[in-house]
This record gives structure tokens, sequence and C-alpha cells, in this order.
């Protein structure tokens, strides 16, 4: 996944959990309501309020999946290949440097 991607994904997640919050903070707010109309629409948010916390708790799961496979393939690759990790390494610390010296 691209940097964009993960960005825009984790942007998403963001706004929606801030949906959840303002929704469940309108339904407490119309909590003394009548009617059965207000009923009914109060019983379908809490369903689709259950529903997005628990789709946004498996994208949690998944990201947080897929840190640790990063993790896992990044130490193997260093285990199977150290002189290019130790390569790699020493060419993003020249690279750092020179942008930090430009400032």
């Amino acid at each position: 996944m691209d940097k964009t991607t993960v960005e825009a994904r984790d942007q998403l997640v963001v706004d929606m959990k801030a949906v959840i919050t303002d929704a469940e903070e309108l339904l407490k707010a119309t909590a003394g309501a009548a009617g059965e109309r207000v009923g009914a629409v109060r019983a379908r948010v809490e369903e689709t309020l259950r529903n997005a916390r628990a789709k946004l708790s498996d994208l949690d799961d998944v990201v947080i999946a897929q840190a640790k496979d990063t993790v896992r393939a990044t130490d193997e690759y260093v285990h199977e290949h150290p002189w290019g990790a130790v390569g790699i390494a020493a060419v993003a610390g020249l690279l750092v440097g020179v942008l930090i010296s430009r400032r």
C-alpha cells in the first residue's frame, strides 16, 4: 500500500470515529423524544453504530496484523542479508544527514 492510501485510510478511521461519537451524543440528547417513528429511527441508528464500531475494530485488527507482518518480514530480511541491511541503513543515514545539513 502506498503512503497516500495509508494516510487516507487512517483519516477515514479518524473521521468515522468522530461520526460515531457525534451520533452517540445525538442519540443521548434525543433519548427523551417520544413517538413510534423516533423509536424506530433510534433503533436503526443504534444498530448502524454497532456495525460501524465493529467494522472499525476489525480494520484496526487488520492494520495491526499488517504492521506485525511488515516487522516480521523486515526482521527476516535483516537476518538473511545483514550487510545489505547495513548498506541500506548507511544510505538512509547519509540522505537524512544531507537533508538536515541543507536547512
